[in-house]
């Protein structure tokens, strides 16, 4: 869908270019002669709104040569510099909630054709700890965001029981280290979410988060517990499901390589949702190309409270500012 858009956007300012630059070098000077030389057999006598009557615009040429200048600017903008996205799952939660809107920097990865996703200009690639936009590799047409865990050669692995991520980064050689990334965890403790389950099979899950005050219950509903994640020198939240029995069964199987360890290939990343016992993410279906990512995300500029498939209730103002 959101390369259709994209087509259908770069067709409509193909069109209403050529549109207007014909117009503006062609169809308009020939206007204007055939106003002059009216003038002329007229002896200067028609005023300027008789004059406008002479050689007029046609509608459908004024229409599309006022739009193109608009069209351009969108264009330009949403295809290399900023586009919007609406997050609409819990899977990066509590970073980012459904019914987020967020602004995505097109150029932080490179500069790329938005039709193809091909790279014009290299201008950088994702760092650990990056939330990052990206063409899901099993159905492009779908855009995904995830947060970058794995880079480039390195061994990630994830621990189903204690839900603790373990990365190995590369050496010169291309092989993982021995020695590990420090990532640390803050003690387990209750979040202020509470999730109503519908199942999940290894997909994005149409599950239901309610932030409901620690203390307080709902029916059918199980709180959360939350924790904070540092990869790195990248401090984050997440939550987890501590009553989930292990997915890893479940998990990608990468040839040679044991269960729930992932060695990532070259051109290639680990992504992970900070919801983690609620994300469909690379341990599930592998790992994402670079020419997948589509930019990462910077801010959110409007949030609205809803649950996935519903119609908003309500705005979070306070949410509105960057991503942290």
């Amino acid at each position: 869908m959101a390369n259709m858009f994209a087509l259908i956007l770069a067709i409509a300012t193909l069109v209403t270019g050529i549109i207007w630059c014909i117009d503006r070098f062609k169809w308009a000077p020939a206007r204007r002669a055939q106003q002059a030389q009216a003038q002329a057999q007229t002896g200067s006598s028609l005023d300027d709104k008789t004059l406008a009557k002479v050689a007029k615009q046609p509608g459908w040429v004024e229409t599309a040569a006022s739009v193109f200048p608009v069209l351009a600017v969108v264009f330009v903008v949403r295809s290399f510099i900023y586009e919007p996205f609406q997050i609409p799952s819990g899977s990066m939660m509590p970073t980012l909630l459904i019914g987020d809107f967020i602004v995505v920097e097109k150029f932080a990865y490179g500069i790329k054709d938005p039709i193809t996703q091909t790279t014009l200009i290299p201008t950088g690639h994702p760092k650990r700890g990056d939330i990052a936009v990206f063409k899901y590799p099993k159905d492009p047409s779908l855009d995904y965001i995830k947060r970058v865990i794995g880079l480039p050669g390195d061994r990630v692995t994830y621990d189903a029981l204690n839900k603790t991520l373990t990365v190995n980064p590369a050496c010169g050689s291309g092989k993982a280290c021995d020695k590990a990334l420090p990532i640390t965890y803050s003690d387990v403790a209750p979040s202020n979410f509470i999730q109503t389950f519908s199942g999940f099979d290894g997909n994005e899950s149409g599950n239901g988060f309610w932030q409901v005050p620690q203390g307080e219950t709902m029916p059918g509903g199980l709180r959360l517990a939350a924790r904070k994640e540092t990869l790195g020198d990248v401090t984050h939240n997440i939550l987890l499901v501590t009553e989930a029995q292990s997915q890893a069964s479940m998990y990608y199987q990468q040839p040679g390589q044991p269960q729930a360890s992932w060695v990532v290939p070259a051109g290639h990343y680990f992504m992970m949702g900070d919801n983690r016992d609620n994300s469909a993410d690379s341990r599930y279906w592998g790992f994402v190309p670079e020419k997948n990512l589509v930019g990462k995300a910077t801010a959110i500029w409007m949030s609205f409270e809803k649950q996935e498939g519903e119609w908003p209730t309500g705005v979070r103002l306070s949410r509105i500012g960057g991503i942290h």
